[in-house]
């Protein structure tokens, strides 16, 4: 018997890349408004402070937790008129990837499909707080990414974060 070429088929060895998004959603959310009623008659000049925050977790065999953080505080003045925080979290089945695109997937393209949903439910949140909409401007996780590992490179740090 002669040895075929493989033709770019993959052998059982080597098992082909795979991402399935399996289930999104809320997985923690609070919403406080302690000056209220009294903040609905001031005038509304309100300034937005943003926090996010993302963390992984390896569920069984090739299934991922990722965890999208949003807290949002709005002041009115120098009173605190709301805040708002949701955990959007997401398990995706994720295999075959090498150490450093299984890192940038679960730390860059897994929030990615998050943060409309996150936004989404922070909008939501406020609106049933009788606040005007609040449509947070888009995130590039890329960037955040690039960013983090340069900081943890410059660091002496571990390139790559390693999952729960």
């Amino acid at each position: 018997m002669t040895d075929q070429p493989n033709n770019g088929a993959i052998s059982n060895e080597e098992e082909a890349p795979q991402f399935s998004l399996q289930r999104i959603y809320v997985r923690d959310l609070s919403f406080e408004a302690p000056k209220s009623p009294a903040i609905f008659r001031q005038e509304w000049t309100p300034s937005v402070s943003l926090d996010l925050n993302t963390r992984q977790k390896q569920l069984e065999n090739d299934f991922y937790e990722v965890v999208l953080t949003l807290s949002v505080e709005v002041k009115n003045g120098e009173e605190i008129a709301f805040i708002a925080e949701v955990q959007q979290a997401g398990i995706f089945l994720i295999k075959g990837l090498d150490a450093s695109s299984m890192s940038h997937t679960l730390g860059a393209f897994c929030p990615n499909i998050l943060f409309p949903y996150a936004r989404e439910t922070i909008d939501s949140l406020v609106v049933r707080g009788s606040f005007p909409a609040l449509m947070l401007a888009p995130v590039n996780f890329d960037a955040l990414y690039a960013q983090e590992l340069q900081r943890m490179q410059e660091s002496g740090e571990t390139p790559t974060p390693t999952v729960q």
